[in-house]
């Protein structure tokens, strides 16, 4: 498939790589800069920063309650940024969206970061949190029905790995998977 016209606009502009290798720290820097003051993003009724506890140990989540209601479907959202990027406040947007726009609590997951934590770390942490997640249901007004994960970029990658990991571990739990433009294969091939 082309690139589409707009877009490749938008690439032209960018410079070239240079060929020196990615410097992880600076470019998280990066991203976090352009992260707004939170007066400045979507209002919602409730959004609270807690610890899921998991077999791999503790993982920051960020929870997003849409609107005042007795109960809700859950989404839990792993956020892109090619397994060494991205954050809880960089994609902080995106769960506010969600929750906004499909009325679920939405449950981000902040999964620990390559290099400094090697394969699987970040995928036992987001299979970690939706164990938790179905787990916690009740102390997060889950309606026992609806239960959704969702990702963009490496995000989507590890929704199709949680949703088969969890289809071999008997969890069906699960009822949406939601992948943004994920990697799922390891064809790169750019001709196709």
């Amino acid at each position: 498939m082309p690139i589409h016209p707009e877009i490749a606009k938008i690439l032209a502009t960018l410079p070239a790589p240079d060929g020196s290798p990615l410097n992880p720290a600076a470019m998280r820097a990066g991203g976090a800069a352009q992260v707004p003051p939170p007066a400045d993003r979507l209002p919602l009724p409730a959004v609270e920063d807690l610890v899921a506890a998991t077999p791999a140990g503790g993982v920051p989540v960020r929870i997003y309650t849409p609107a005042e209601a007795d109960a809700y479907g859950l989404l839990v959202y792993f956020h892109g940024g090619a397994f060494f990027l991205g954050s809880l406040d960089t994609h902080d947007h995106v769960a506010r969206s969600l929750a906004k726009e499909t009325g679920y609590k939405v449950v981000s997951v902040g999964y620990r970061l390559a290099p400094e934590a090697a394969f699987p770390a970040g995928l036992q942490d987001c299979y970690g949190v939706v164990r938790w997640a179905a787990a916690q249901g009740g102390n997060l007004d889950w309606d026992g029905k609806n239960f959704a994960i969702a990702g963009d970029s490496s995000g989507g990658t590890f929704v199709a790995a949680v949703a088969a990991m969890a289809r071999d571990d008997g969890f069906d739990s699960i009822t949406h998977q939601i992948l943004y433009y994920p990697s799922l294969d390891l064809d790169f091939d750019v001709d196709r």
